[in-house]
């Protein structure tokens, strides 16, 4: 929570109806490769109307940071309507995404192939689209590792969508808990989605300037899904104090708010998610103290973000077999 804290298409998907239903689960294969753009930007503001040093207190932050994933599928298993996959992702070198002189041979830095850098991170997507069995995340550095879960969240998204709820205009709600520590206690996020349209759509090629572009003509058809995304309080305004504040002999009281806009853009052909856009903004208004109530700390929190997810065409990388 921001206040605590390639494959290339061919052809063209046929559509289906508004009363046929489309399967907008992935359709892989073991040792298949994808490459990803992430964008992500956030800024956390924070106005303190005391000096007094709070454990767990929310800090401000500001992050521009973006990212090229590689994910290469090692294994998968298919059960009726539910899906597994092993796979190892790897960040690659982004100087693509950064300008650069061409050199004396005329050949800019960014055109040569791709080389993974950083160490892999193994994971496994389970038949209810929880991650599990992550290895190698500790290792990456903390931009790398907001870059890789805000790209998983998105990936597994198709799992996340009811049985038979897979047609446009169909519609559902999903609950969780926020997971995130907080000095707000009992957080949940309420999440409303709706499978829009559908609309034309393509992997995005990434220039030697760093700009993600587009074929003049697109060569698939996506599901547009739309989720808005409420953050709800359930503790006590008067009382929200989470368990660990409690541990260290606080007390909190006050509120926190949120609202998130999602735009998922899941292709028809291959179920990859082709394009995901959000926007979010969370606001917090917390007093802080300790449990006899002296020494309190009221803190104002406003955070936004924004963040883009780019399926590419198949980027040639160094070593790559």
């Amino acid at each position: 929570m921001l206040l605590a804290v390639g494959l290339l298409l061919f052809g063209v998907a046929i559509a289906p109806s508004r009363d046929q239903r489309a399967n907008l689960l992935p359709k892989l294969q073991p040792g298949q490769t994808l490459t990803y753009l992430v964008r992500y930007r956030s800024t956390k503001n924070v106005k303190t109307a005391s000096t007094l040093v709070v454990p767990l207190a929310p800090t401000p932050s500001q992050a521009d940071t973006h990212g090229l994933l590689r994910i290469q599928i090692l294994d998968l298993q298919q059960t009726g309507d539910k899906l597994a996959i092993h796979a190892r992702s790897q960040f690659l070198n982004d100087d693509a995404l950064v300008p650069a002189a061409k050199p004396a041979s005329g050949k800019s830095k960014s055109e040569q192939p791709l080389q993974p850098e950083g160490n892999p991170v193994d994971f496994t997507i389970s038949p209810e689209g929880f991650a599990e069995k992550i290895t190698g995340l500790d290792a990456l550095t903390p931009e790398q590792q907001q870059i890789w879960q805000e790209w998983l969240a998105r990936f597994a998204m198709a799992w996340a969508i009811p049985a038979q709820r897979d047609k446009i205009g169909d519609k559902w709600k999903i609950e969780q808990p926020e997971p995130a520590a907080s000095p707000i206690a009992a957080l949940t996020w309420v999440r409303d989605s709706s499978y829009v349209r559908d609309a034309p759509c393509s992997p995005a090629q990434l220039s030697v300037t760093g700009e993600a572009t587009y074929a003049n003509s697109l060569t698939d058809t996506c599901a547009v899904l739309l989720t808005t995304a409420k953050l709800v309080q359930k503790s006590s305004p008067k009382d929200a104090t989470p368990e660990d504040f409690k541990l260290h002999q606080l007390k909190t009281m006050g509120t926190a708010k949120g609202s998130n806009e999602l735009i998922t853009y899941i292709s028809l052909t291959t179920g990859l998610v082709v394009r995901a856009t959000e926007d979010a903004s969370q606001r917090m208004d917390v007093m802080v103290a300790k449990a006899d109530g002296s020494n309190a700390v009221r803190y104002h929190v406003d955070a936004k973000s924004q963040l883009e997810v780019l399926l590419l065409t198949q980027a040639q990388v160094s070593g790559q077999h």
